[in-house]
C-alpha cells in the first residue's frame, strides 16, 4: 500500500509539474504548444457526446486542467512499476511516450492538432514537457523509497 501511494503522489508531482511548465511558458512564448486548448476541445466533445451542454470560459479552464492533471497523474503513477535503480530510464520512457502520444494521437481523436503541432519547435516543446513531467515523477518516486 505504501508503494502505491508512492506512486501516486509521484505521478500527481509530475502532472502538476507538466502544467506548471506548460501554463507559464505559454504566457510568454507564442510557439509554445497549446495543450490547454486540446483539452478544453477534448472536454466539450465529451459533455456534447453525452447530450450535455458545453462548459465555457473559467469553468471549462478547470475541468480541462483537473483532467489533465488526474490522467496525467495516472499515467505518470506507472512509472513507480520500476526498479529505483530504473526510475530515471522509465520516466524519461514514459514521457517521451506520452509527449508522442500528444502530438500523434489528437488528430485520430478528432481534436485540433494544431495547438501541438503548429511548429517544429511546438512539437519539440510538447514532447519536453512530458519528458520532464516522467523526469519528476521518477525523481520523486525515488526520493519517497528513500525516505526511511
Amino acid at each position: 500500500m505504501k508503494r502505491i501511494l508512492q506512486n501516486i503522489v509521484g505521478g500527481l508531482a509530475g502532472a502538476v509539474a507538466l502544467n506548471l511548465l506548460h501554463e507559464t511558458i505559454r504566457r510568454f512564448d507564442a510557439d509554445a504548444p497549446r495543450v490547454d486548448l486540446v483539452g478544453e476541445e477534448g472536454i466539450n466533445k465529451t459533455i456534447e457526446g453525452v447530450g450535455g451542454q458545453p462548459l465555457e470560459g473559467r469553468q471549462l479552464y478547470i475541468a480541462a486542467l483537473s483532467a489533465d492533471i488526474i490522467s496525467n497523474g495516472l499515467y505518470y503513477s506507472t512509472i513507480g512499476g520500476a526498479k529505483t535503480r530504473r526510475l530515471m530510464t522509465r520516466g524519461f520512457t514514459c514521457g517521451l511516450v506520452a509527449g508522442m502520444g500528444a502530438l500523434s494521437l489528437t488528430k485520430r481523436m478528432g481534436l485540433d492538432d494544431a495547438p501541438v503541432n503548429r511548429t517544429t519547435r511546438t512539437k519539440w516543446m510538447t514532447v519536453g514537457y512530458y519528458i520532464t513531467g516522467g523526469l519528476v515523477t521518477a525523481l520523486t518516486i525515488r526520493a519517497l523509497r528513500s525516505d526511511k
